[in-house]
C-alpha cells in the first residue's frame, strides 16, 4: 500500500485528549493505476486497530473531502508536527487544499455532523455519563471550527483553548442540555448571518487535475513492465 499523507487526527490533534484516549491516524494511499481497470475494484478504505488507523483510497478521499467530511478534511490542514507521512503528491493535495472548500457544504457538513452530537448526547441525557461529555465538546467543536472555516476560508484543527472545549462537556454532561441547545442554535444563526469566504461551489477541476497526477504517478504497477507499443 503506497501511503502518499497520514497524520494523527481527533481529539490529539484538537488538543482534548485525555490520558485514556486513543490515537488515532488518517491517511491516503494510492493503488496502482492498472487495478482501476478490472472487473473487480480494489478497495477504498482499511481501518486497523493497534494502531488505530483509517485510509481511503485517493479518489474516495478526493469525493469525501468535496463534499465536506469534517473528519476527512482535517487531514489536509493539520499542524506539520502532526504528519507521519508527507510525499511529494501529499505536499500537493495539502497546497490545493482549499480548493475542496465550499459554502453549502462546509454549512451543512459541519451543522450536521453537529446536530448529530446534539441528538447523540440528547439521547443519554439524565445522569453523569461520560460520553455526553464527549459529544458535547465535539458538538461545541464542530460549529466552532465550521464556522471559522465558513468566515475565513480555513479550517483549524488545532482549538486555541481546549480547556473551554472541556469545561462545556462536563457542564452539559452535569445536565445542562440547554446550554448545548443555545450553543448549536446560536450557530445556526451566526451561519445564516456570516457572509462566506469560501466560493460556492468547490474547485473540482484542481482536485481532479491532482488525482489525474496521483494515477500518472502510478501507472504502471509494482514489478509490471511497460508493454512495449
Amino acid at each position: 500500500m503506497s501511503i502518499l499523507l497520514m497524520g494523527v487526527v481527533g481529539s490529539t490533534a484538537y488538543g482534548l485528549a485525555g490520558p485514556a484516549s486513543d490515537i488515532d491516524r488518517l491517511g491516503i494511499f494510492a493503488v496502482p493505476t492498472i487495478e482501476l481497470h478490472g472487473l473487480a475494484r480494489p478497495t477504498e478504505t482499511r481501518v486497523t486497530h493497534e494502531p488505530d488507523l483509517t485510509v481511503h483510497e485517493a479518489a474516495k478521499f478526493c469525493r469525501l473531502a468535496l463534499a465536506g467530511n469534517p473528519t476527512v478534511t482535517e487531514l489536509m490542514w493539520l499542524p506539520d508536527r502532526l504528519y507521519e507521512t508527507r510525499t511529494p503528491l501529499g505536499d500537493g493535495l495539502i497546497a490545493i487544499r482549499a480548493s475542496f472548500l465550499s459554502a453549502r457544504r462546509v454549512r451543512d457538513a459541519y451543522l450536521g455532523y453537529a446536530t448529530k452530537q446534539f441528538r447523540l448526547l440528547s439521547n443519554r441525557a439524565g445522569g453523569y455519563d461520560q460520553r455526553v461529555s464527549k459529544h458535547a465538546r465535539h458538538l461545541m467543536r464542530l460549529c466552532h471550527q465550521g464556522l471559522h472555516a465558513y468566515r475565513t476560508g480555513e479550517i483549524q484543527v488545532e482549538l486555541d483553548d481546549p480547556r473551554a472545549f472541556l469545561d462545556f462537556g462536563e457542564r452539559v454532561a452535569a445536565g445542562d442540555l440547554d446550554v448545548a441547545r443555545a450553543m448549536l442554535a446560536a450557530h445556526e444563526d451566526a451561519f445564516a448571518a456570516a457572509a462566506p469566504a469560501v466560493p460556492d461551489q468547490p474547485d473540482v477541476a484542481t482536485v481532479e487535475n491532482w488525482l489525474l497526477g496521483v494515477r500518472e504517478e502510478f501507472y504502471v504497477s509494482p514489478g509490471v513492465t511497460s508493454p512495449v507499443s
